[in-house]
């Protein structure tokens, strides 16, 4: 029952962001960027999303920890 209910949760949650407006960069750094040229653009954009992903896999190791030692339980 819990498995059903955390998976109509996480349901619930990619949807509503999947329709959400995001820009990965503020104004300034566009600019910034449209500036800089091709080679410079690119590499700060790239750290952008290294930055942003950074999270997500320390959370995807807590969860996959969290799950492992629930499941062997």
């Amino acid at each position: 029952m819990q498995k059903r209910i955390t998976g109509c949760i996480l349901l619930v949650l990619f949807v509503c962001m999947a329709f959400l407006n995001a820009n990965a960069q503020c104004s300034i750094c566009t600019k910034t960027a449209s500036q800089l040229g091709e080679g410079p653009a690119h590499a700060l954009n790239t750290a952008i999303v290294y930055l942003m992903l950074t999270p997500f896999a320390i959370i995807g190791f807590i969860g996959y920890r969290w799950w492992k030692s629930q499941k062997s339980n």
